[in-house]
C-alpha cells in the first residue's frame, strides 16, 4: 500500500495523532504530565497520611527552674531584748569599725571571716554575717554556729546541745539534719516552692568549681551565668513536644518534614492536585470566555465586534501582577476561608486570561466565515447560534487547544508565584507554590534542600510538559507539516 492509500485511508484525527506521536518531544511531555498526575492523584489517595497531618518528637528544652546569686551584703541578727535598727545597720556597713551614734559608742568585733559582733558597754546589740543558715535558727545557735563555720570548727556546744558540722556546710544534731549553711541564694520561680536541700549542695559544688551542667534525681539542670547583673539562671532540661519540623528524610518520611512538622512528600501529591486542577479550571474559564466573546465579535463584527474587542483592549491594560497582590492582599484582610479563596483565585485568573483568547478566536472566525461552507449553512437557513457552535468554532478548536495547553504552564507558575508570596493558596492546603514558601530565610535554603527542591522540580516538570505537548499539538495541528 502507498502513500497515497494509506492517507486515504486514515482520518484527519489519526493522521493528527501519528504526527504527534512521532514528536519525541512532546511524547515526553505527554509522559511528565502522565507521571504527575498519578504522582498527585493517585499518590496522595494511597498515602497513609494526611495533608494536615502534624507530626511531633519530645525534645530536651531548658526551663527556668531558679534564679542563683551569691549573697556579698550583710546582713543582721539582733539579740534578744535588743534594738538593732536599720541605722544601725547602716553606720555598721559604712565603718566596720567602732562607730557613735546619739551618744552610744558600739564597739564592733571581728569574729571571722565576713562574722561581726556589735556591742555597747558590753551589752551584745546582734550580729552581721554573710553565710546564710537555712532555716534560721534562734538567735544563740545561729551565732554559735556561724562562729563555728567561719573558724573551719567541725563541731561545737550551744545552750549545751552539741553540734556537728560537715565540710559542706550541714549543721547536725546528732544524725538529724537541723540546717545548711551557705552563701548561695536560690529562688524558686515557682511561688511557694522551696529547693531540695541535695539540689543546694550540687548548685553549691557547680559553683565553685565552675561546672555548668549537672544532674539530680535524673533530672538534667544546666548554670547560665549573667555576668552583668552577676547572677546564675539555673534551667531544667525537660521532655516537650514539639512540631517535628525540618526532619531530615527517614523511612516515616522520605522526603523529610517541612516547618509545620508535615509530611513532605505527602503535602507534594496534595499541593499537585491544586495546582494541576487550578490551572485546568483557570483556563477552561479564560476559554469559555475566550470562545463567547471572540466568536461573537468575530460573527456579527460591526458595533459589537467594536465594543468586545475595546474591551479586550481595557484588560490588556490592567497591570494583571499588582492586581493579584492587592486582591491577595485584601482576602488577608478579608479573612477568608482557604476554600473559598481557592475558588476567587481560580475566578481572578480566569477573567484576567481570556482576552488573549478572545482575539484568537476572533481572528479566525473573520477569516472562516466567508467561506464557501458557512455561505451553504446560511443559505440552508441555519440559527445564527448553531452556524457559530456548530460550525465555525470547532475549525478553530485546533488552535484552541495549542493555545489553552501552552497556557497551563503559564496559569500554574502564575499561581505558584502568588501562593509562594503568600497571596495564593493558603494553609493548611498545599500547592506546589506555598511550599517553596518555606524558603524564608538563607539557613533554610542551603540546610533544609529536600523541603523546597522536589516541589521546585515538580513545577518544571509540570510546566515543561506542558509546553512540549503545546508544542506537539501546534506542529500536529498545522496543514502544512511534512508527512
Amino acid at each position: 500500500m502507498n502513500e497515497e492509500e494509506i492517507l486515504k485511508t486514515q482520518s484527519p484525527g489519526a493522521m493528527t495523532a501519528k504526527r504527534f506521536l512521532r514528536n519525541r518531544l512532546a511524547v515526553t511531555g505527554l509522559v511528565l504530565l502522565g507521571l504527575l498526575f498519578l504522582f498527585s492523584f493517585v499518590g496522595g489517595w494511597l498515602s497513609p497520611y494526611r495533608q494536615d497531618q502534624v507530626f511531633y518528637r519530645d525534645e530536651p528544652q531548658l526551663k527556668e527552674f531558679a534564679g542563683v546569686s551569691r549573697n556579698e551584703s550583710f546582713r543582721f541578727a539582733a539579740a534578744p531584748g535588743q534594738e538593732f535598727g536599720s541605722v544601725l545597720q547602716a553606720q555598721f556597713a559604712l565603718k566596720l569599725a567602732d562607730f557613735t551614734w546619739r551618744d552610744t559608742h558600739y564597739t564592733v568585733d571581728q569574729k571571722g571571716q565576713d562574722l561581726y559582733t556589735i556591742s555597747a558597754a558590753d551589752t551584745l546589740i546582734g550580729i552581721a554575717y554573710k553565710d546564710i543558715v537555712t532555716p534560721t535558727p534562734e538567735f544563740t545557735l545561729l551565732y554559735d554556729t556561724l562562729l563555728a563555720y567561719t573558724n573551719g570548727q567541725t563541731g561545737f556546744s550551744s545552750n549545751e546541745i552539741a553540734y556537728t558540722l560537715l565540710p559542706d556546710g550541714t549543721l547536725l544534731s546528732g544524725t538529724q539534719e537541723i540546717a545548711y549553711i551557705s552563701r548561695t541564694v536560690i529562688q524558686s520561680r515557682t511561688a511557694g516552692t522551696a529547693t531540695p536541700r541535695q539540689l543546694h549542695s550540687l548548685v553549691d559544688q557547680a559553683i565553685d568549681n565552675g561546672t555548668e551542667s549537672f544532674s539530680w534525681d535524673n533530672r538534667q539542670f544546666q548554670l547560665v551565668y549573667d555576668a552583668a547583673n552577676r547572677i546564675w539562671s539555673l534551667r531544667e532540661a525537660t521532655a516537650t513536644r514539639v512540631w517535628d519540623a525540618y526532619a531530615a528524610p527517614s523511612r516515616a518520611h522520605p522526603l523529610g518534614t517541612d516547618k509545620n512538622g508535615m509530611d513532605v512528600l505527602t503535602r507534594l501529591m496534595y499541593g499537585g492536585r491544586v495546582s494541576l486542577v487550578i490551572g485546568f479550571i483557570v483556563v477552561f474559564i479564560s476559554a469559555l470566555l475566550g470562545v463567547v466573546l471572540g466568536g461573537t465579535a468575530g460573527y456579527f463584527g460591526g458595533w459589537t465586534d467594536n465594543l468586545i474587542m475595546r474591551l479586550v483592549d481595557i484588560f490588556y491594560c490592567v497591570p494583571s501582577t499588582p492586581l493579584l497582590i492587592i486582591l491577595g492582599a485584601v482576602m488577608d484582610a478579608m479573612r477568608l476561608d482557604p476554600r473559598i479563596r481557592m475558588l476567587y483565585l481560580m475566578l481572578i485568573l480566569g477573567l484576567l486570561g481570556w482576552p488573549s483568547i478572545a482575539r484568537l478566536v476572533r481572528g479566525q472566525i473573520l477569516s472562516l466565515r466567508e467561506q464557501e461552507f458557512m455561505t451553504a449553512a446560511e443559505a440552508a437557513g441555519l440559527r445564527t447560534s448553531r452556524r457559530i457552535f456548530r460550525h465555525l468554532i470547532p475549525n478553530v478548536i485546533p488552535q484552541l487547544i495549542v493555545t489553552c495547553t501552552m497556557s497551563l504552564g503559564s496559569t500554574i507558575l502564575t499561581e505558584a508565584t502568588l501562593s509562594f508570596l503568600g497571596l495564593g493558596v493558603k494553609f493548611p492546603f498545599a500547592s506546589w507554590g506555598n511550599i517553596m514558601n518555606d524558603v524564608s530565610n538563607a539557613h533554610v535554603l542551603t540546610s533544609y534542600w529536600f523541603v523546597w527542591i522536589p516541589a521546585g522540580v515538580c513545577l518544571v516538570l509540570a510546566v515543561l510538559g506542558f509546553n512540549f505537548v503545546g508544542d506537539g499539538l501546534r506542529d500536529a495541528f498545522d496543514p502544512k507539516m511534512k508527512r
